[in-house]
C-alpha cells in the first residue's frame, strides 16, 4: 500500500536538524533535495564551499555530510519515521552523497530506536574552544563512545600519553605549515567572520567562537584570528594533558569518510549527553605525510579521520546556520 506523502513541515523540520552537525570552518557543504512523490531526501555536496587549499581531495567535505546524514537519521527516528539509507548511490554522480528512503514504521519497521535518545542533545552539540578541566573521562564513558563509533563502522581509540605527544607534535608542526601556505590562509580568512560580519553570519566562524587565545597549555586548537587582532578576546591557559581520541574508518574513500561523518556525530552526540564539552582538530590530518605519523601503531587501525578533544568545560556557542530555505529544494 502507497503510505502518505509527508508534509512539508515535516521534511523541513528534518533538514534543520541535519544542518546542526559540524563541518570543517562551519562551511556546510550540504544541500538537499526532498523527492515528494518518491519519499527520498537526497543529501549532495555543494562543491562551491569546498577547500581546496586545505582539503584538497574532499575527504573533510564528505566527513561534514556524513556528519549531516547522521542528524538526518536522529531525527527521522525522533519522527517515527524509518530513514533507510543509501551512500553514494549513483556511482556517476560523485557529489551525491546519499539517498535517504523516508517510511512510517507500518510500512518498514526498521526504526532506528536507539538514536531517539540522542534527539534531545542535537542542538546542544557545539564545539568548544575554551579549556577544560584537568579531570579524566571516566572509563565507562570512553567505553560508551567506542561502541558508538563502532555501531558506525568506525573505531574510537583513546591514545596513551606519548602518542597524545606525538599528535600534539604533529599539530604543531601542521600550524607551521599552514603560516607559510597561502593557499591554507586562504580558506581560514574566508570562512572566519570578524567584526560586525559575525553578527550577521549565516555561516563559518564569527569571532565569538574563537574562545580565548591560548597563554599557555597543550590543548590542540586552531587559532582562527591568526596575527589578525580580535577585540576582547584575552588570553588563559589550557589543559595541560589533553584528553585526545582518534576516530578512524578500515578504508580510505568516499564512502570511508561518509561513514567517518556518521561515526564523529554519533560520538559527538553521545559525549554530549554525558556532559562532556568537545572539540576537533584536523590539522595534522590535512597534510598526507602527517596524517600517516597520527595513527597509533600499538592500537590505531585503518586510517585516522579525526583527532577529537574531550573535557570538561563550556560547551561553547552556537555557531550560525544557513536558513532551510537555502539547503533545501521540495519537488
Amino acid at each position: 500500500m502507497r503510505q502518505p506523502q509527508l508534509d512539508e513541515s515535516t521534511v523541513t523540520a528534518l533538514v534543520a536538524e541535519a544542518t546542526t552537525a559540524p563541518s570543517m570552518h562551519n562551511a556546510q557543504p550540504w544541500h538537499f533535495r526532498y523527492e515528494t512523490a518518491e519519499r527520498r531526501l537526497l543529501l549532495r555536496a555543494d562543491p562551491e564551499r569546498a577547500m581546496p587549499g586545505s582539503d584538497p581531495d574532499n575527504r573533510a567535505l564528505h566527513i561534514g555530510c556524513g556528519a549531516a546524514l547522521f542528524n538526518l537519521r536522529v531525527a527521522a527516528a525522533h519522527a517515527g519515521l524509518s530513514a533507510q539509507t543509501r551512500l553514494l548511490p549513483e556511482p556517476g554522480d560523485p557529489l551525491l552523497m546519499a539517498a535517504v528512503q523516508l517510511a512510517d514504521p507500518a510500512g518498514a519497521p526498521e526504526v532506528e530506536d536507539d538514536l531517539v535518545r540522542l534527539h534531545a542533545v542535537i542542538r546542544e552539540r557545539h564545539t568548544s574552544r575554551h579549556p577544560f578541566a584537568e579531570k579524566d573521562v571516566p572509563e565507562d564513558v570512553r567505553a560508551r563512545l567506542q561502541q558508538a563509533a563502532a555501531a558506525e563502522g568506525a573505531v574510537l581509540v583513546f591514545p596513551g600519553p606519548w602518542h597524545v605527544e606525538t599528535v600534539l607534535d604533529l599539530v604543531h608542526d601542521a600550524e607551521s605549515r599552514d603560516a607559510l601556505d597561502a593557499d591554507t590562509r586562504k580558506d581560514l580568512e574566508r570562512w572566519t567572520r570578524l567584526g560586525s560580519e559575525a553578527d550577521v553570519a549565516v555561516d563559518g566562524v564569527p569571532e565569538y567562537a574563537f574562545g580565548p587565545r591560548k597563554r599557555d597549555g597543550k590543548a590542540p586548537l586552531r587559532d582562527f584570528a591568526g596575527r589578525r587582532t580580535v577585540a576582547d578576546r584575552g588570553s588563559t591557559v589550557f589543559e595541560y594533558t589533553p584528553q585526545l581520541a582518534l576516530l578512524s574508518t578500515s578504508g580510505e574513500g568516499p564512502a570511508d569518510w561518509l561513514r567517518a561523518g556518521q561515526a564523529l556525530e554519533r560520538v559527538l552526540l553521545e559525549a554530549t549527553e554525558a556532559d562532556l564539552a568537545t572539540s576537533l582538530t584536523s590539522h595534522p590530518l590535512e597534510s598526507t605525510d602527517l596524517r600517516r605519523l597520527a595513527r597509533d601503531p600499538v592500537q590505531g587501525i585503518g586510517q585516522v579521520q579525526m583527532v577529537l578533544r574531550l573535557g570538561y568545560g563550556p560547551r561553547g556557542p552556537a555557531t550560525p546556520r544557513r536558513s532551510v530555505a537555502d539547503v533545501l529544494d521540495i519537488v
